[in-house]
């Protein structure tokens, strides 16, 4: 049985990954630790608990912020976080049911693995690796996501690994929130809890 705390973070994962894909779509930028923990739990196939497949809490800071002013915030300049993150709890939901296509996503993380202990997590190189493996994986499942921004920035092949790898991420974070429990319907239906328990951790960090 997971804990509420577990959901929030897998929640908070998945935010820090919508918020990171607009972020660099946007502006072309984007915190290179928040990146580099993304791409980090992508290589966690066997973590020991939900905090380590992203280092610790602390590393989810930024996806806690997010997932605050969603909760607290009506503003239409994150219409495009609101959706990539509903999309990418289907796309996971969707991932469940598609056994092939986990198979090649787990054996392609294997080696991109293998190969970052060289480049390291964030190496170009592996972004592409990543970037293409949620191409084959998972862009075909259906409900494409339509990432939104600045074309200068959308047209940089650099930045397309790099949405691409963190969208990955994104659903890496969505799958485990599905295996604590996570339903769709919380986002509406707990809102006032979700936010309590992110400001909590929030205050701790």
């Amino acid at each position: 049985m997971k804990t509420d705390k577990e959901r929030l973070l897998a929640l908070a994962g998945i935010f820090q990954s919508a918020t990171l894909v607009d972020q660099i779509a946007k502006q072309g930028i984007a915190d290179s630790k928040d990146i580099e923990t993304s791409i980090y739990s992508i290589f966690q196939t066997d973590p020991e608990s939900i905090e380590s497949v992203f280092h610790d809490q602390s590393h989810l800071k930024t996806g806690l912020k997010s997932l605050v002013k969603q909760m607290t915030e009506n503003d239409k300049s994150r219409i495009d976080i609101t959706r990539y993150t509903l999309q990418l709890m289907y796309l996971a939901g969707k991932l469940t049911r598609k056994k092939d296509n986990l198979q090649k996503l787990a054996d392609g993380i294997d080696v991109a693995k293998a190969r970052s202990e060289n480049f390291g997590l964030t190496h170009i190189n592996i972004l592409g690796q990543l970037a293409d493996l949620y191409v084959e994986n998972i862009s075909q499942l259906g409900n494409r996501i339509m990432v939104n921004g600045e074309p200068v920035h959308l047209n940089n092949p650099d930045n397309v690994s790099k949405i691409r790898s963190i969208l990955l991420a994104g659903v890496r974070a969505a799958w485990l929130w599905i295996q604590c429990g996570g339903k769709r319907r919380h986002m509406i239906f707990s809102r006032k809890k979700i936010y309590q328990q992110a400001q909590h951790l929030l205050k701790e960090m």
